[in-house]
This record gives C-alpha cells, structure tokens and sequence, in this order.
C-alpha cells in the first residue's frame, strides 16, 4: 500500500520550494511565471478533486515574488508588473557642489555634492495614465 502524505508534511516540503533563486543568467524574470510556479507547488489536491491553498502561504508566495521583482530591477533589469507598471533603475548624476540664492531671503547658500547613485523608477502604462486624465473617473 502506498503511505499517504499529510497535508503539513505536503506543506512544510512546498514552502522550502517557494524560496527561488534569480533567474538564469541572461533570462528575464516574469512576475506571472514566478506566481504561478509558486502556486503549483503549494496547492494540494483534496481526495475529492479540489485544490486547497492556504491564505498565508499564497501571501507569501505573492510577496516573495514581488520582492525577487524588485531585486531584479535594482540589478538593471527591467521588470513588468501587469496591469500595474514598470519598475527599472534610474542612474543619477553626481552633481557638483554649488552656490545658490534663498529665494525668500535673497542669502547666498552652498549647496552640497551630490555622489552618483542608482534609484527605482516606476513607469505607468498608457491605459492606467488614460483613467487618470478622463475627468468623469473623478
């Protein structure tokens, strides 16, 4: 007979599998990929055919997603978010130490340098900007 596995045995194997590695070199990472990969390793099959997920463990899996996106994208790569945007890095300038002027007191101030340093961007699709601009939305 064969030994039947028992739904936290099944559970505590799948939840060592959702932690993933980065992609192979050179591929691209796909949030839906991660998420449904995470998915099918934590669904269990009930003896009547249903798929049982726990809340907890699909939240996880959902975070855990969403956080090898963005470190995707604070590596250089340039990381899709369906429906919602674009997350990439942004390489800023160093910029070289200054003078200005206090515009409410006309004082000469110093302005600092500012070292070269990289920063997310997150772009919106057209159909998200489009909702925004419509006036009846609002």
């Amino acid at each position: 007979m064969k030994k039947k596995t028992t739904a936290k045995k099944a559970t505590a194997k799948t939840t060592k599998m959702v932690k993933k590695t980065a992609p192979k070199k050179g591929g691209k990472f796909s949030l839906i990929n991660d998420i449904h990969e995470a998915i099918l390793t934590l669904a269990i099959a009930s003896k009547n055919g249903q798929i049982k997920l726990k809340r907890s463990e699909l939240k996880n899996a959902i975070e855990n997603s969403f956080m090898m996106g963005a470190k995707m994208a604070a590596s250089g790569q340039r990381v899709r978010f369906p429906v919602i945007g674009v997350l990439a890095r942004r390489d800023v300038k160093a910029r070289k130490a200054g003078k200005g002027k206090n515009p409410f007191t006309g004082e000469e101030i110093t302005i600092k340098a500012r070292p070269e340093s990289k920063k997310p961007r997150w772009s919106f699709p057209k159909a998200t900007k489009e909702i925004f601009a419509d006036k009846k939305h609002w």
